[in-house]
């Protein structure tokens, strides 16, 4: 029997549980507790991987994590699964800063395909420590399986949609104001 203690330690008590849960593989067992129930299905919402995570970010990934453990509870199957916003403009923007570019001829200079090396290495990277960080705060969802925006097979799924959409007459033609940087020279 363990003595109780007027000192509170979260960190070692959190770091036994995560412990306890990697030891017994508790995520899958849960999951497959439930494999023959009625599917729920959670495809996450993204955040950018341009550093550690925020609160904003920890908040809502919580939220989520909360819903899917309640929906296990209620007896259905959880299909889940993580995923990563990793390319564009925001990703673009950590790395000039980063590289110390002020203008887009920087990475003309630099040479555009060792900056789109230097910004999938980057949001990589991130990936990697946020997957820990939100691990950490204890959320359950197929980390070893998530989705990328930057794969070559994520990309050619939004394609391959887009066709769908525009076989099926329902893509529109139309006039948008759309806002544009000097700086970086696009949308």
């Amino acid at each position: 029997m363990e003595t109780i203690t007027a000192r509170y330690d979260a960190k070692t008590i959190e770091e036994s549980i995560q412990q306890f849960w990697d030891d017994n593989d508790t995520y899958a067992r849960v999951r497959d507790l439930r494999k023959d129930e009625k599917p729920f299905f959670f495809v996450d919402g993204p955040p950018y991987t341009t550093g550690h995570i925020h609160l904003g970010t920890a908040w809502n990934k919580i939220i989520k994590d909360a819903v899917l453990r309640y929906r296990s509870m209620c007896g259905y199957h959880v299909i889940d699964r993580a995923g990563w916003d990793m390319h564009g403009l925001p990703i673009e923007v950590k790395v000039e800063e980063k590289l110390g570019f002020k203008t887009k001829k920087d990475i003309e200079t630099y040479g555009i395909d060792s900056f789109i090396s230097t910004c999938e290495e980057f949001a990589i990277q991130n990936m990697k420590d946020m997957t820990g960080q939100f691990k950490r705060l204890g959320v359950w969802l197929d980390w070893d399986n998530p989705y990328m925006t930057l794969s070559q097979k994520y990309i050619e799924s939004v394609w391959w949609t887009l066709k769908k959409a525009h076989e099926k007459d329902l893509l529109e033609k139309g006039l948008r104001v759309v806002n544009w940087c000097p700086r970086c020279e696009t949308a």
